[in-house]
């Protein structure tokens, strides 16, 4: 399983990713719309702050938020968690394991080589609506853009390794997706996916920042909404990409720790 043969097969894991995606665009489809509960959050605060903001979040501030939460979201989901439940439980885990590329990467290129047909059915209409609505409330500074890319990429990362990490539960019991089922709970209160972190009390935003689910949205959606000055945005970049790391160590040892108990058990 060498590095070689790892950046030789990447191309080709990315077209097979490509016409799955577009082999199974309803289905796709179906996640975008289970995705667009930021919308409806819009609605909800824009209302609410239309009579008196919240925290700092005036009606614009509310409407960029979470139009810029819909496309982050766009851009960093995972549903590594099911697939690898799905193959281990069908068997076809095993045949994964023949193939000359780590199984994790072939889970994460697949589900980045998504990603272009889900921003085609899903970025342009937010994207109009956030350049026509919301203008005045993005960030400005080119860095804070160049951050704004590497943190979501580093979003990505941290939302496919936690799903990774929960998939290889699936290697030590038969199913893991209660506790994906619990991740997503923890995700949705904890991201800024539902309700800004920087309106939660004190204590729990620095409860917040110590978890890792605030990396996974709420802080690229922070830095496009311009929330961040360059300071204070490396700050958090840093405990983002230390995140990732630590994510990352954990994830393989799961994975390796679980291949041998499926190893052992006729897998």
């Amino acid at each position: 399983m060498s590095l070689r043969a790892t950046l030789r097969a990447t191309p080709a894991l990315l077209r097979v990713g490509l016409v799955e995606s577009l082999a199974y665009r309803a289905e796709l489809l179906v996640w975008i719309l289970a995705t667009t509960m930021p919308l409806v959050m819009m609605a909800l605060f824009a209302t609410v702050a239309r009579e008196a903001p919240i925290g700092r979040y005036g009606e614009g501030e509310v409407i960029a938020y979470f139009l810029a939460t819909f496309l982050v979201r766009q851009l960093t989901g995972s549903w590594a968690a099911w697939e690898i439940n799905m193959d281990v439980k069908q068997g076809t885990l095993a045949t994964r394991l023949l193939r000359p590329i780590h199984p994790l990467w072939a889970y994460a290129c697949e589900g980045i080589a998504a990603l272009p047909l889900r921003l085609v059915l899903s970025a342009p209409l937010a994207i109009v609506a956030l350049i026509l609505t919301s203008r005045g409330h993005l960030a400005r500074d080119p860095v804070i853009w160049g951050m704004f890319a590497v943190a979501t990429l580093l979003a990505w990362a941290i939302t496919f390794l936690i799903n990774a990490a929960l998939g290889s539960l699936a290697l030590f019991v038969d199913s893991s997706l209660r506790w994906v089922d619990v991740y997503l709970l923890l995700f949705f209160v904890g991201s800024g996916y539902l309700v800004p972190v920087d309106v939660f009390p004190g204590w729990a935003r620095t409860v917040l920042d110590a978890l890792p689910f605030r990396y996974q949205i709420g802080f690229p959606v922070e830095l496009m909404v311009n929330v961040h000055d360059r300071a204070h945005a490396l700050a958090l970049l840093g405990r983002q990409l230390a995140w990732t790391l630590a994510l990352l160590g954990a994830t393989l040892a799961l994975f390796h720790r679980g291949l041998r108990r499926f190893g052992a058990f006729g897998g």
